[in-house]
């Protein structure tokens, strides 16, 4: 199965954003159940930058099905970032996605955007 990269950045202020992180979590959490192993974080060095982002690592069957998935990111139905999407290859190695507990990622999703 392919692997597929949401890189987003940022769009709204912090308030706005933290109110979705917790359907973003959620909806991350079932495409863990799904199968699709996402491993999704911010860009630490970006970290109370306006415009912060983030990344989610992926596999989907497709790039219609990676697509579609994508645009059901609850950060993405709200207009809180604006995003691309990329199909990766790997040459080397294999990424071993893990899973901070819910916590580390909730907080780490709500220091994306601090002023």
């Amino acid at each position: 199965m392919p692997w597929f990269v949401k890189l987003e950045e940022g769009l709204v202020d912090k308030a706005q954003f933290d109110a979705v992180v917790p359907l973003h979590l959620a909806w991350l959490a079932e495409l863990e159940a799904q199968g699709h192993r996402p491993v999704s974080g911010y860009w630490a060095d970006r970290r109370g930058a306006e415009g912060a982002g983030g990344m989610l690592l992926f596999w989907a069957g497709s790039w219609d099905e990676a697509s579609r998935l994508v645009r059901h990111d609850p950060l993405i139905e709200q207009g809180c970032v604006s995003w691309t999407l990329h199909e990766w290859a790997p040459v080397f190695g294999v990424p071993a996605p893990v899973s901070p507990p819910a916590t580390a990622a909730a907080s780490g999703m709500k220091q994306q955007h601090q002023s």
